[in-house]
This record gives C-alpha cells, sequence and structure tokens, in this order.
C-alpha cells in the first residue's frame, strides 16, 4: 500500500500537476460593479478567493476598476428535423469587460469572451431541456469567470496615459 501511494505521487509530480493558487495581479485592490446578470458576484467571491487583491466597495478606494461591458446570453437554431422541429439549439454567453485604474490608465483594454455550447432538443422533454438549459448558462458563467481571472492575472501594470 506505501509503495502504491509512494508511486503515485511521483506520478502526480512528473506528470506537471500544481494546485490552482492564488493569481498575482498587478493591483492590489479592484472595484467590480454589481452587475444585474449575477457575474459580478461571482466574480467578486473568485478575485477575493483566487488572487491576493483586496474588492472594495467604491470606485475611488480601487486602485483598479473592473467595468462590465456587455453581457448577452444567445440561443439561436443549430439544426431542425424532416418535419421542421427544432433538434438543437446553440447557446452563446458573451461578456465585454476591461480593468483601468479610473485615471485613463488600462490594465486590459477593451475585450470581449464569448462561449459556445450545442444542446439537443425534444418537444416531450421541455422542462428537463429547460432546466439542462440553465445549468448549461450557469456553467458558462463560471467558466466566464475563471477566463476573466486569467487575464486578470495576465495584466500589465497600467501605462501611463500621455
Amino acid at each position: 500500500m506505501r509503495l502504491a501511494s509512494a508511486l503515485l505521487c511521483v506520478l502526480l509530480a512528473a506528470c506537471g500537476f500544481q494546485l490552482r493558487g492564488t493569481a498575482d495581479v498587478p493591483f492590489e485592490t479592484i472595484f467590480v460593479p454589481a452587475v444585474a446578470g449575477g457575474i459580478g458576484l461571482e466574480l467578486k467571491r473568485n478575485i477575493q478567493a483566487g488572487t491576493r487583491a483586496k474588492v472594495v466597495e467604491t470606485a475611488k478606494q480601487a486602485e483598479a476598476v473592473l467595468d462590465i461591458l456587455e453581457e448577452t446570453r444567445e440561443k439561436e437554431i443549430l439544426s431542425l428535423t424532416g418535419t421542421g422541429r427544432v433538434r438543437e439549439f446553440q447557446l452563446r454567453y458573451r461578456v465585454g469587460f476591461r480593468v483601468h485604474d479610473g485615471k485613463g490608465r488600462e490594465f486590459v483594454p477593451a475585450n470581449r469572451v464569448t462561449l459556445v455550447r450545442d444542446i439537443s432538443f425534444n418537444d416531450t422533454d421541455v422542462l428537463a431541456k429547460e432546466t439542462e438549459e440553465q445549468l448549461l448558462y450557469r456553467d458558462m458563467q463560471s467558466d466566464m469567470v475563471q477566463q476573466i481571472l486569467r487575464r486578470l492575472a495576465a495584466a500589465k501594470p497600467a501605462a501611463q496615459a500621455p
């Protein structure tokens, strides 16, 4: 049993597995405005837990301000059956954002991230498919927060405005 545990540890170390840890961001404090779509709250929680930055209550207290420029959810028909009924939908979740210091300098210029998921549809399972759609959007929102956090970690210190 000990040999198996030791072997497992060696294999995990050899594959490059490493816990995520905290991300280094080029600011100490950040303001994240409340967003009706819900991504704002999840962003605040993940910034607090996954970075060394503190989320503050007002933009005046913050070294950086994260502006959500757009947050849209779209649903488009992807394919139809031979009788003209919907067979698949494509779900899109798009968020535009930027991070600045409030004085004209940018940490992250205006960005737009789009996530896409396909979902099958069946007329007989309408309620189950609606629930699945909501779960997919929630999963996409979590993925979006992680992508924004990675972009924050890759941000450069704000350049001087001319």
